[in-house]
């Protein structure tokens, strides 16, 4: 193959950009087709805009980044999406899109607007042969949807031990000494501030089963952090923001969101479960368990917490210490139950970190393809192709 068969093009001759529609939120009428903003699906409606499958890419909001659904859908007026794909392969225009770095070309100060106009003219080399976009395509989207079933996994996971842990510390189901469900077999409830508790059981504060690590965490500028190189994980209030050239922790933490984003929809609290060298600004509580309690029952307790009561501030939210570790909880005197449910639970927390970590690996190949692909740099044999890529998803 050579690069003869490669062209010098414009982004409008491969393909149409129109503006998304306007749809207030108040006019959504549920349905099948989903509503896509520039930060992804927004919500549901009956009707539709775009071809299948639908690309957009924020238009203001979000800037720039691109997203892809097998479905039609309503595109917002946040975003633009694609009409006409002009004879070019899909997947392969949404992988295009994700090296040209869109937000560049965003007009606008006060509210950055990415014009249409703006970026059809951009000129870049593309293969002209349907069959070799389709093959650079299918190496990328066969490494996300290795990624997509693993985070499926863990998520079914964290679901099967969070209903473990809700069966036996919310609604006292543990098993009683004859292996039946304890509350509904009879089991003996005693009065106490938080309501019905099995006796034995007693209300305590969070601050018996934490440790607080926030004064080793130290805020680093953006601009402080383009200077070092991308090594370790710099977390904030609600994810992962960056990477660093040096750590503050080393183990398996819990990271709180402490303000700005402190709590869902349902008043739960953000939670990040991380292990490993990591860096921390001053926007997350770190947390520790203690009590020979394991750092995997603290989170799935945390997680079913309602955090509401130790949020303050109006416009700006935030979780103090004080109050956080004033929270109340219910809790066995006897660990040996506490022992007993981690053992069963721990297992999925380390098949849990074992798919994150492949998953790690997987982005970086993906990324690390992904501009060498694009450029031609790499160039895709298109002969065997298919069995490698079976071979990839089969793990």
């Amino acid at each position: 193959m050579s690069f003869d068969e490669w062209k010098k093009v414009k982004l409008g001759d491969l393909i149409n950009f129109r503006r998304g529609h306007d749809l207030p939120k108040k006019n959504m009428i549920v349905g099948k087709y989903p509503v896509i903003g520039s930060n992804g699906v927004i919500g549901f409606h009956n009707e539709f805009t775009t071809v299948r499958p639908c690309i957009t890419v924020g238009r203001s909001g979000n800037v720039g980044n691109p997203h892809i659904i097998d479905f039609e859908a309503w595109a917002h007026n946040t975003t633009l999406y694609i009409d006409d794909f002009k004879n070019n392969y899909p997947q392969f225009i949404y992988y295009l899109l994700k090296t040209l770095e869109l937000s560049r070309f965003a007009g606008g100060s006060a509210v950055p607007t990415l014009n249409r106009n703006h970026i059809h003219p951009i000129e870049l080399n593309v293969p002209t042969e349907i069959d070799e976009q389709k093959a650079i395509a299918n190496i990328l989207s066969t490494l996300d949807e290795k990624i997509e079933v693993n985070n499926q996994i863990n998520q079914t996971l964290e679901n099967m031990a969070q209903e473990l842990f809700k069966r036996w510390f919310v609604d006292f189901e543990f098993p009683n000494e004859d292996g039946a469900p304890y509350q509904s077999s009879g089991g003996e409830m005693i009065e106490s501030e938080l309501g019905l508790i099995p006796k034995g059981w007693e209300v305590n504060s969070l601050k018996t089963i934490i440790e607080l690590h926030d004064s080793k965490r130290i805020p680093l500028s953006k601009n402080e952090r383009t200077k070092r190189d991308k090594i370790y994980p710099y977390y904030g209030a609600a994810s992962l923001m960056d990477y660093v050239d040096d750590y503050l922790f080393d183990g398996t933490f819990i990271l709180l969101g402490e303000d700005g984003t402190v709590m869902t929809e349902d008043y739960k609290p953000i939670l990040q479960y991380v292990w490993g060298k990591f860096w921390v600004n001053n926007h997350a509580h770190v947390l520790k368990s203690k009590r020979d309690i394991s750092i995997n029952f603290l989170y799935l307790m945390l997680r079913n917490m309602n955090i509401s009561s130790a949020v303050t501030g109006a416009v700006q939210l935030k979780i103090n210490q004080k109050n956080l570790k004033s929270m109340k909880i219910v809790l066995p005197t006897d660990e040996n139950l506490i022992g007993k449910f981690s053992r069963i639970i721990d297992d999925s927390f380390e098949s849990y970190k074992v798919l994150n970590e492949e998953n790690k690996i997987l982005k970086q190949v993906r990324d690390t393809l992904l501009p060498k692909l694009m450029s031609g740099e790499i160039r895709v044999p298109l002969e065997g192709l298919e069995e490698s890529l079976t071979e990839v998803k089969g793990g």
